[in-house]
């Protein structure tokens, strides 16, 4: 195990070391529904990630995307977010399944803040909810419902720091491993990285809906 010069183990501690004081609107700006504010920042949005805790403790964090405003709102305590192909390998469904706690980051590309919701999820299959959303003909086998319980807008520091939108700033794409690479490391397959690479290339040009 890493050795630290200090495991910070008590809330008293932490609030010590990062104290509350000066940080009023921090900590008064939650809210436990979709205001107008909220509403408008989803409709602007073509990316969340999704955040679930499985039985055995392992927190699973799901990228999900689609054309901006993909996220319904329903009502100001209800969110539906549509399920569309992917891996098969439904993580986050499987740990609904078993604890509903959720958390959601929405990132609108090119801005600062994001909005965070938290609260309690189904995964449902309805006929309704499909056909609404329904893209070039394809409708969503699944949804997930979201109960909303926590809704607030963070701060853009970490994306000011990381300077994620500015292109100029970017890595060499190609330098950096792809899901190809990962395949080929980890899976005992007696492909090339090519033949992987043409795969997964087929199966985003061919299974987005």
């Amino acid at each position: 195990m890493l050795e630290v010069d200090e495991q910070i183990e008590t809330v008293e501690r932490l609030r010590e070391l990062l104290p509350t004081e000066g940080f009023t609107n921090t900590f008064q700006k939650v809210s436990n529904r979709l205001n107008g504010v909220a509403r408008k920042f989803i409709a602007h949005t073509p990316f969340v990630i999704v955040a679930t805790k499985a039985s055995e403790g392992l927190i699973d964090v799901s990228p999900k995307g689609d054309p901006a405003g993909f996220v319904e709102v329903y009502d100001d305590k209800t969110l539906i977010v549509p399920d569309r192909l992917g891996n098969h390998r439904v993580d986050g469904f499987q740990n609904l399944l078993e604890d509903p706690n959720v958390a959601l980051l929405f990132v609108v590309p090119g801005h600062g803040d994001t909005l965070r919701v938290a609260g309690k999820a189904r995964v449902v299959r309805d006929a309704a909810i499909s056909k609404r959303h329904a893209i070039k003909g394809r409708e969503p086998l699944l949804a997930l419902v979201i109960d909303v319980e926590e809704v607030f807008m963070h701060c853009s520091k970490a994306l000011v720091r990381s300077r994620l939108w500015h292109p100029e700033h970017w890595p060499e794409r190609r330098s950096a491993p792809s899901l190809a690479e990962w395949v080929i490391a980890t899976v005992d397959r007696e492909q090339t990285l090519d033949e992987v690479q043409d795969d997964h290339t087929a199966d985003e040009n061919t299974r987005l809906y």
